[in-house]
Formats: structure tokens, sequence, C-alpha cells
């Protein structure tokens, strides 16, 4: 097909141009330029290419177009492997059917409210966006009925093969009615997933996009391995302790534009926020005194910055890592402009390095990790800084009135000069102290002890798995607190790893897995430590989720050995009894 160079070539509604045109798109990526045509027309895909080309707008907007406005019943069901893709996707549905009469989409993940979910799905939506196990959970409810359903997305098959869903991936596109279309996207293509497009598509049509290097080569790229309530702190070394004429902060929410610009302002920052609710002529005023040097640093969504050219940014910092690796390009592309050089910095927590692989990944490039400037580092700057200062005043400035007043007050006040150069000094210097040193403790490491880890592993392409010497010991798990033993009825014989376990309880129940403690692989069962202090309702939930066709039904372990053969079951009731001592886990 001939170069397509804008949406509007597409054949898509007005109202979904519209929608596009406000976030700021202009060229359809190549994928998006693929396969839009081939899902307008109603016609199954098979899509390769990388987290970050812009698959959701190639998915979401032809499917969106062939909607049926007044139906209330799903008729379109997205698959996602984390509940973080899925709250992606959603939110970019509901952007893009923003001019959509009556449009709903629901995001249905592990750790939300039930009757929340019940309630949506009941007054009804026309998409839903969600996790394997909770859509599982939901079609055997009998609470999601897919009778109406025209088209099922799985985005990312590899990633949800990797993590142990691809059985109940299956189990659910065989629940979906004939007929409906089919698009599979996958950043590879492993036997598994060209199985599953064999069986489940029809006569598709095959993409495949090689993503070339996209970021400039002047820009310094590194990321900052931290907690996401340590960002703020983090924020405020790097700002002190980097060198820059101007800098950027981007971040995912308007709200938290001004949220953080008004912090930084409590710093002494010169700072303004920039974001989708302001008018034409507020930006305009941001972006001219950013220019003309009056602001040091602008805190701004995506789509506020789309199209800002400002010779004077020299750092980007990803206060929030962003879900798009076309995204992540194009905010660092804020920097390094005319030829300069630039600096990107990435804060990342360890539930994000995922998307940390990913972007290295579509850009091909690797992120260097690094540390946060020390106390020792902010407190020679402040000095510098100071010292520069009073050297200009010393040159620019008349200072014959100021001169009278130290030779009065030396008189007044019987001091040594130095004694008295030490006290003007101490109250100039009250808003930003200059002996800070101490005040400025190493940020703690990111308490998963598997991630620190990792932090210092080389990146290798996805499917790559190193050899057994290179990965050593598997460390064991080391972590502090009350914990319980609970004991789940699916094991060895149902071909269950410990991963298809971390994972499902991760995704599922909401429980980082830094806080799963030790597995336990049993011929028809398993036992896991859990922090004792779980709630019941993420208990109850934990029930009825599946691994490998097994549902958990988890309960507490009355002693379960590897020698003990597995008895009847549970008892009754089995669970976390109200103000029962939990079991205390051993340091």
């Amino acid at each position: 097909m001939s170069e397509v160079t804008s949406f509007a070539e597409l054949d898509l509604p007005e109202a979904l141009l519209k929608a596009v045109a406000e976030l700021g798109y202009e060229t359809p990526s190549p994928i998006q330029a693929e396969s839009i045509p081939k899902l307008l027309a109603g016609n199954d895909l098979l899509g390769q290419a990388q987290t970050g080309t812009g698959k959701t707008a190639a998915f979401a907007l032809p499917l969106l177009a062939r909607l049926e406005a007044g139906q209330r019943e799903p008729q379109i069901l997205v698959l996602a492997p984390t509940r973080e893709l899925a709250i992606q996707v959603a939110e970019a549905f509901q952007s893009y059917a923003k001019y959509l009469p009556q449009f709903h989409v629901l995001p249905i993940y592990g750790g939300q409210s039930y009757s929340n979910q019940l309630r949506s799905l009941k007054r009804g939506c026309q998409v839903v966006v969600g996790t394997p196990g909770r859509i599982m959970d939901h079609l055997d409810r009998g609470t999601l009925v897919l009778d109406k359903l025209k088209a099922i997305v799985l985005d990312e098959a590899d990633e949800m093969l990797r993590m142990g869903f691809i059985d109940d991936v299956q189990v659910i596109m065989d629940k979906t009615p004939p007929g409906r279309q089919v698009a599979m996207f996958s950043a590879t293509m492993p036997t598994q997933i060209r199985a599953i497009a064999q069986k489940h598509l029809s006569n598709a049509h095959e993409i495949k996009i090689v993503t070339k290097t996209s970021t400039v080569e002047r820009i310094t790229q590194r990321f900052v391995l931290l907690e996401n309530n340590q960002k703020l702190d983090a924020l405020t070394r790097l700002l002190e302790g980097e060198d820059y004429d101007a800098s950027i902060v981007f971040v995912r929410t308007k709200s938290a534009t001004e949220e953080i610009a008004v912090k930084l302002g409590a710093r002494g920052y010169a700072v303004a926020s920039l974001n989708g609710d302001m008018n034409q002529t507020h930006r305009e005023q941001t972006i001219r005194r950013i220019k003309d040097g009056q602001l040091d640093v602008i805190v701004a969504t995506d789509v506020a910055a789309r199209g800002l050219d400002v010779e004077r940014i020299s750092l980007v910092v990803n206060y929030d890592i962003p879900y798009d690796s076309e995204a992540y390009v194009h905010r660092i592309g804020r920097t390094g402009r005319a030829g300069r050089e630039g600096k990107a910095i990435l804060f990342v927590s360890p539930r994000e390095r995922r998307l940390l692989r990913s972007i290295e990944q579509a850009t091909r490039q690797p992120i260097e990790q690094m540390t946060l400037p020390t106390g020792a580092v902010i407190e020679q700057r402040r000095i510098q800084n100071f010292r520069a200062e009073l050297a200009q005043s010393i040159e620019t400035q008349d200072l014959t009135f100021f001169q009278g007043l130290i030779a009065q007050w030396q008189e007044t006040l019987d001091c040594a000069d130095n004694e008295l150069a030490a006290a003007l000094l101490f109250m100039a210097q009250k808003d930003q102290p200059l002996n800070v040193a101490a005040q400025f403790p190493a940020l703690r490491e990111p308490s998963n002890k598997r991630d620190r880890e990792r932090s210092d592993r080389p990146v290798r392409e996805r499917g790559e798995r190193p050899d057994r010497a290179e990965r050593g010991p598997k460390p064991r798990r080391e972590m502090k607190g009350d914990y319980t033993t609970y004991r789940i009825e699916v094991g060895k014989e149902h071909g269950v790893r410990a991963g298809d376990i971390v994972g499902a309880i991760a995704n599922e129940a909401n429980i980082d897995s830094q806080f799963i403690g030790n597995i336990k692989l049993f011929d028809q069962f398993s036992t896991v430590e859990l922090p004792a202090t779980m709630p019941a309702e993420i208990f109850q939930h934990l029930k009825k989720v599946y691994v490998r066709k097994q549902k958990l039904n988890i309960s507490v372990d009355q002693g379960s050995t590897e020698r003990r053969a597995p008895g009847p079951g549970p008892r009754p009731g089995a669970g976390p009894r109200p103000g029962a001592a939990p079991k205390r886990r051993s340091q």
C-alpha cells in the first residue's frame, strides 16, 4: 500500500479522527497504517510488533469504528497479561471514544472490588479489557456474557504465555461466539502462540513491524531504581546535582503536574505546570517564560508537551515511566535539540522493570542504571553556586552603603572580620543550607532482593535464556514479618510451576511478588507463604482464581508435608479466623 501520511486517509469516523487530533496524533505509525484498514474490513489479524509501536490505537480505532451504538452487551474483549496494561488499554479506548455517544469501557482485573465490577457489567459496556484470570472468573459466574461479542484482541500474547496464562486464554477464546473477529499481537512468535493463531484465526493477515532505533544519539539515557514514595526526594536531588540549563519533568496525570509543581516551588525552584486543562494563552505564556529564563523546570503531561521546542531544555526526567515506548521517544526528544547534548533520566520502581525492558527493546538502546547525587555532591554544588553569586555581586554591585554598615557593626558587636562574615553567610543561606551532607542520607534500595540483583545484569532480548552456569544458584527469598502458610489445590500433576503461582497471585490479588514467600510444589497440591494480614476479601477471591485450569481453592495449611499423602481436602470454611494469632515467620 502507498505511504499513509494522516489518519484522515484511513476511513475512520469523524468522531474518532477528532479525538485522535486532540491527543496530538499526526502521522499513523507503521503498525497503525497497516492494521487499521484490515481490521476495518473485518479481517482477522496476526501482528508481530514490540511494545511502544502504537499497537493499542492500531486495534482500538478500527474496532471502535465498527461498534453498534445502542448495544449494551460487550462487543469487544481485550485480554492483557497484567493489570497495568489492562488499565492502560482501557484508558486509551476511553480517550479514543471521547466523542462516541453512550460509550462505556470496563477494565477487569484482580484486586478490584467484585461489587463495582458487577454493577458496571449490569449497567452495560461495549468494551471489556481484562486479565485472563479475572475474565475466567466472571465467565464461570455467568456475570460476563459474550453472546454479542464482535471481536477479541490478544495483546502481548507472548507475555501471557510467559506468565502461565495461555491455557486460560484458550478456554476464553473457546467460549467466544463463532464468526467473531480476532486480532492477536505479540512481540515474538513462539510455537505455542502460532498454534493458537492457526486454531482461532481465520484467513488472517500477518503483519510484522521491524522497529528501528528511534532515539536521538546525542541523548544520554539513564534510570534510577527506587520505590514510588521516594520519587520527590529523588527528583529534588537530581535537580540539584545534575548540570542542566532547563528541565522538563513528565508525569502521567494533570493533577500530578500541579501537585509536583507546587512542591518544587515550595523548595525554591522556578517551576510551572503544563497540562491539557490550560488554555492556549496560558500555555504560550508558560513556554515563553521558560524560553526567557524566568522558569527552570516545567512539569508536564505527554499531550501538553507535544510540539514543545525549547532549546534551553537539556534534561528530561521521566517521573512516571510511560506505558508506551513511542511516548518515551517523544518525551526525551524534548532535549538534545539543534545538535546539542541532552540527558534523559527515568524513575523505575521494581514492579515497572518490565516496562523498562520493553522501552530498551523497542528503542534498541540500553538505558544505564545510575545512582542519585549524594549529600556531599549537593553540598559542594550549593557552595560553588553561592560563591559564584557572591563573586558576581562583588564585581557588579555598588557596595558602599553595605561596607559602611559592616564597619559600624564590627565596632558595635566587637567581633572579628571572619566572625561577622560567617554570621552573615549563615543568615544568607537559611533557605538553602550549605552544610547539607548529613541531611541527605542515601535513598533506601528497593526492598525486592531479586530486583536489586537483576539491576546489574545485562539486558537480554526477549526469549533469550542464560545457561545454568551464568544464572548461578537461585537465591532464597528473605522476608520479615508475620506469614501464614496456605495450601492451594494445584500441583505438579497439573503441570504447575512456581512462576505460575506467583503470576496468578500477583496479578489477580494485587499482591506484589516481593510479598509472596516460599512456594513448595507437591504432586496434587502446593503450599505458599503469604502475609498473615492478607484481607479476607482477597483470601476469598484467591479461592476462585485458576492456575493451569485448576481452581486454587486456597485454605490455611494444616501441616502438609512432601511425605504425607494429600488428604480429602481442607476442612470446611478453612481460612484466616478472625482474631486468630498469625503464624510467626522465623527470621
